[in-house]
């Protein structure tokens, strides 16, 4: 079957080489959007059958992208792409409603097979990103954890894929400071990791 692709990324050397590896495959890129503000003029104009959606579009802001898509096209498939295999990313794209995660990285074959799953409205999750968000995990219990103002802005950080190290920088404090306030958010949200922790948030509308 053919695949009519919008493709939203930033960089054109990387939808020139989508285009390159999607020769003789009927998947056909129909619109190319660089930015967030573009991607959402482009799926009104265009008929297609799924977003292929950058992860960094506009400067990070592909996640923001997502929800603005979910919100007005809820049933459009989209697929993430990334060249950062982050499995905080992974877990909100999930948790956003994505229809799975591409590594950058994925090879000729399983690119194709990744966007035609997608466009058939199912998902695509690589094995090593299955336990994530298909199997059940304990979700964090409670709901009113009292994070302090700091220990919710380093959760936030987190929820958006940054190492302590980016969230120091982020926030201007210590590494250590943020080595601590994670310890403590993990433990007064009951997360097992840092990607659940995300995911709590994420959910929650905060991040």
């Amino acid at each position: 079957m053919s695949v009519r692709v919008l493709v939203a990324d930033a960089q054109e050397v990387m939808r020139e080489g989508l285009k390159s590896l999607l020769a003789r495959t009927k998947i056909f890129v129909v619109a190319e959007a660089k930015s967030p503000r573009e991607l959402m003029r482009l799926i009104s104009k265009h008929r297609i059958d799924m977003v292929l959606l950058d992860v960094r579009l506009g400067d990070g802001e592909g996640f923001d992208a997502l929800k603005r898509v979910r919100k007005k096209w809820p049933n459009l498939p989209v697929l993430l792409w990334s060249s950062t295999d982050n499995p905080t990313y992974v877990a909100r794209a999930n948790a956003l409603g994505a229809n799975g995660f591409l590594p950058r990285s994925s090879s000729r074959q399983e690119t194709v097979s990744a966007l035609r799953t997608v466009a058939s409205d199912r998902y695509y999750w690589t094995p090593k990103h299955y336990e994530l968000v298909v199997e059940e995990r304990e979700r964090p219990a409670d709901l009113d954890a009292p994070l302090t103002p700091r220990e919710f802005d380093v959760l936030r950080q987190l929820a958006f894929g940054l190492s302590n190290k980016e969230i120091a920088l982020a926030l201007e404090i210590s590494y250590e400071t943020v080595k601590e306030h994670v310890q403590h958010v993990l433990r007064k949200l009951n997360a097992k990791d840092r990607t659940e922790a995300a995911v709590w948030i994420v959910r929650r509308g905060f991040a």
